[in-house]
C-alpha cells in the first residue's frame, strides 16, 4: 500500500509537469491562431491623392499582402438628400482615394509604427491610419497572457521536479537493503539502481497515458473548443501523435535524469 502511494505521488507529480507544459503549448498554439485571425481582420487605411492599382499598393512595403480601394459610394449616397447632384459630382472629383491595406502577418506595435511612417513618406499619400491604440492594447494583452502562462508553467515544473526528486529518494530508502546486498556481491551501481529506473520509466508512461486521457476527455467534451470558436478560433489543443510523443519524451527525460541524480548522490555518499 505504501509503495502504491509512492507510485501515485510520482505519477501525479509527472502528470502535473506534463499538463503545465501541454497547457503552455496549447496557449501558444491558440495565440498563434488568434494572431492569424487578427491578421485577417486587421488593415491599415490609406488616404491618397492618386489612384493606385493592386500591384502598386503591394509594392509600397514588403509587409503588405494586398490592397483594395474603399468605396465612397455609400457616403455619397447619404449626401444626396442634403446636396445637389452638381455638388456631389464635384465632390466625387475632389474627394481623395481611400485604400485598405492587408498585411502578410500580424505586426508588432514597432512594425506598425515603422510601416505608418514609411507610407507617410510617399508623396501621393496624405494620411495613414494604423489604429495603433487598439492594436497595441490587443497585442500587449496577448503577450502578457502568454508570459504569465510561461512563468506559471516553469514554476510548476521546477517545484514538481523537486517533489519527484524527493519521491525517488524515498524509493531509494525502500530498496536500500536489496541494493546493499547486491553491492556486497559486487554488482555495479547501474545494476543496483535498475529497480529505480524501471519504476521511474513505468510511472512516466502511466503519467503520459493519463495526460492523453485527460485531453481526450477535454476534446470530447468540446467546451473549450466551442469557447474558442465564439471568438473565431479553431485550434487543436492536443495532438494525439506529436503532443503525446513529446510528453512521453519529457516524462522519461525527467524521470531518468532525476534517477541518475539520485544514483550519483549515492555514489558520492559511498
Amino acid at each position: 500500500m505504501k509503495s502504491l502511494k509512492n507510485h501515485i505521488s510520482l505519477i501525479i507529480a509527472l502528470f502535473t509537469v506534463l499538463a503545465s507544459v501541454q497547457i503552455y503549448f496549447a496557449v501558444d498554439r491558440t495565440i498563434a491562431a488568434y494572431e492569424t485571425h487578427l491578421k485577417d481582420d486587421y488593415s491599415v487605411i490609406v488616404v491618397s491623392n492618386k489612384t493606385f492599382n493592386p500591384a502598386e499598393l503591394k509594392a509600397l512595403n514588403s509587409m503588405i499582402d494586398r490592397g483594395e480601394p474603399v468605396s465612397t459610394e455609400s457616403v455619397l449616397e447619404r449626401l444626396k438628400g442634403e446636396m445637389s447632384q452638381k455638388n456631389i459630382d464635384l465632390l466625387k472629383i475632389t474627394l481623395p482615394k481611400f485604400y485598405r491595406l492587408y498585411l502578410n502577418r500580424f505586426p508588432t506595435p514597432k512594425e506598425i509604427n515603422q510601416l505608418q511612417k514609411k507610407l507617410e513618406q510617399h508623396p501621393a499619400i496624405e494620411r495613414v491610419e494604423g489604429f495603433t491604440q487598439t492594436h497595441d492594447t490587443v497585442y500587449k494583452l496577448m503577450l502578457l497572457f502568454k508570459d504569465v502562462v510561461q512563468i506559471f508553467s516553469i514554476a510548476i515544473a521546477a517545484v514538481t521536479s523537486l517533489l519527484i526528486l524527493k519521491e525517488m529518494r524515498l524509493w531509494q530508502f525502500q530498496h536500500a537493503e536489496r541494493m546493499s546486498i547486491m553491492a556486497l556481491f559486487g554488482a555495479p551501481v547501474w545494476l543496483r539502481s535498475a529497480v529505480l529506473f524501471r519504476l521511474a520509466i513505468v510511472d512516466a508512461i502511466i503519467a503520459t497515458l493519463i495526460l492523453c486521457l485527460a485531453f481526450f476527455l477535454i476534446d470530447y467534451n468540446g467546451f473549450l473548443t466551442s469557447q474558442l470558436k465564439t471568438i473565431g478560433i479553431t485550434v487543436q489543443l492536443f495532438n494525439f501523435v506529436n503532443d503525446a510523443l513529446r510528453s512521453l519524451a519529457i516524462a522519461l527525460g525527467i524521470s531518468i535524469i532525476l534517477t541518475f541524480t539520485i544514483v550519483l548522490f549515492q555514489r558520492e555518499e559511498e
